[in-house]
């Protein structure tokens, strides 16, 4: 990749643009593809997530909730597996090189914008998270370096630099505990380390300097000074501490009627998989804004979120006792979720008519839950879309089939897989599948085996495609 434009040379520039408050529409923007992008991270759809998430980051490289967003979803999408893709290393050797010669140059814009193309490759490569660490110290950013130096931590707990640019980070921002616990793990390291000694003594004397100690007062007047200075300094001190949560809620109870400030609570409740609360804020937010559109629809994402939560909790907890009570629960979850699903993707499609996506999800809510009629009607429409036409005739041999009507069925799965490429392996193996079982029951015997030979080609074990070719040459044998 071309190495960036020279910077002007003026760091103040940059330390300016990148802590500007964005404009209002701008922020909407942001929030809503970040909404958009958590959809797609719940659904484990971790690229196009990282996608929507990296133009979130890089426009507002302050916002600690697109950062956690963006570094969480790559560690889902490895399984936190610590060390990324595989050959990582090798794949990520170009841009490394590029964020250290942006580092040089003080291009600190380069160092985000090549940074993050390492980290969708390792999420917990240490030299690239200390790089944006820095640049982010330099730019002044609040909170977002300590997200990149946990990350380091964890990747590298026992790192000696990590640990001192993490102490040094976290004693900026008042947090003496965990930068004392920083230090340790440097003597752990190194056990004569003087500047970690010294560090350690300097950290719990300013801690408790902060909670509102005066060892250091020359006079009792001073003392009193100190006093009546504190209150002018502890609503500024408190807003130092206060959490992004805690920020937030206290926005929204200065101005009750702050919608943004729901938006990015409800995010940030989301993000920490607590959507009761989340539910909670957008109803609020729904009921001050007069039935806003947007806030509705978040209301709904975070609705289906909870309740699949619960799903997932229910299977793993019938998985260790496997209960008729927890089963039943289960099902009635699911009925829940299948009709709080069906309800929104249809406002959806309602609001947003040309959008064929929506069209194609309605018809697979409608198909979901056993109505096949009105399925067919929105996989016809949605087909008109190629991203998902092969999905959609596959659809439509499977809900024409449900519907007893065999010839149908049978052209359209013929249709979805001449549609339907190698690149998508599943979806390929579903159609082959159909059409074969399809051709079977219409005593077809060559074209069945044609399908079904084919996709055990591709997969021996996929569903009960060896028994199916097991019976087909039975029936060879009798005839």
């Amino acid at each position: 990749m071309a190495d960036t434009a020279p910077p002007s040379g003026d760091s103040s520039n940059d330390v300016s643009s990148a802590r500007q408050p964005l404009s209002t529409a701008v922020r909407k923007r942001l929030q809503q593809c970040f909404a958009h992008a958590s959809k797609q991270a719940a659904g484990n759809n971790f690229d196009y997530a990282t996608d929507l998430l990296s133009g979130c980051v890089l426009t507002d490289k302050n916002n600690t909730l697109y950062w956690q967003s963006f570094l969480g979803n790559l560690r889902k999408k490895y399984d936190n597996n610590k060390k990324g893709a595989k050959l990582a290393s090798i794949r990520t050797g170009t841009e490394r090189a590029t964020v250290k010669k942006c580092q040089m140059r003080k291009d600190w814009d380069g160092v985000f914008k090549h940074g993050i193309e390492v980290l969708k490759i390792n999420p917990w490569d240490v030299g690239t998270l200390m790089a944006m660490a820095a640049a982010g110290e330099t730019l002044e950013l609040d909170e977002v370096p300590l997200i990149f130096l946990r990350s380091a931590l964890d990747a590298a707990p026992k790192d000696v630099d990590v640990n001192r640019a993490a102490a040094h980070a976290l004693r900026a921002r008042r947090q003496y505990d965990q930068a004392i616990a920083c230090w340790r793990r440097v003597l752990e390291v190194k056990k004569d380390d003087e500047q970690a000694n010294r560090a350690i003594g300097e950290l719990a004397t300013e801690k408790v300097i902060d909670k509102g100690g005066y060892e250091g007062a020359e006079s009792s007047r001073q003392v009193k000074a100190e006093e009546a200075d504190d209150e002018a300094k502890s609503q500024e001190t408190a807003r130092h501490d206060l959490s992004p949560e805690q920020k937030l809620e206290r926005a929204i109870r200065s101005n009750p009627s702050d919608l943004d400030a729901y938006r990015e609570l409800a995010d940030l409740l989301c993000q920490r998989e607590d959507y009761d609360r989340a539910v909670k804020v957008l109803e609020k937010a729904h009921e001050v804004s007069n039935q806003d559109p947007d806030i509705f629809e978040r209301l709904g994402d975070a609705q289906l979120r909870g309740l699949r939560k619960k799903l997932h909790d229910l299977e793993a907890e019938f998985k260790k006792n496997k209960s008729p009570e927890i089963q039943q629960e289960w099902k009635t979850i699911r009925r829940q979720f299948d009709q709080k699903s069906l309800d929104r993707i249809k406002h959806l499609a309602e609001r947003y008519p040309n959008n064929l996506t929506y069209v194609f999800q309605v018809g697979e809510a409608y198909q979901r839950v056993g109505q096949y009629k009105e399925a067919i009607a929105h996989f016809q429409k949605a087909r008109n879309d190629p991203r998902s036409r092969g999905d959609c005739l596959l659809r439509l041999g499977q809900c024409f089939y449900k519907i007893k009507q065999p010839r149908l069925a049978a052209t359209n799965l013929d249709a979805a897989l001449a549609e339907i490429t190698g690149q998508e392996p599943d979806l390929l193996k579903e159609a082959l599948y159909w059409a074969g079982k399809l051709a079977m029951e219409m005593n077809d015997a060559a074209k069945a085996e044609g399908h079904l030979t084919t996709l055990a080609g591709l997969d021996y074990d996929y569903k009960d495609v060896a028994e199916l070719l097991d019976k087909l040459a039975k029936t060879d044998d009798t005839e």
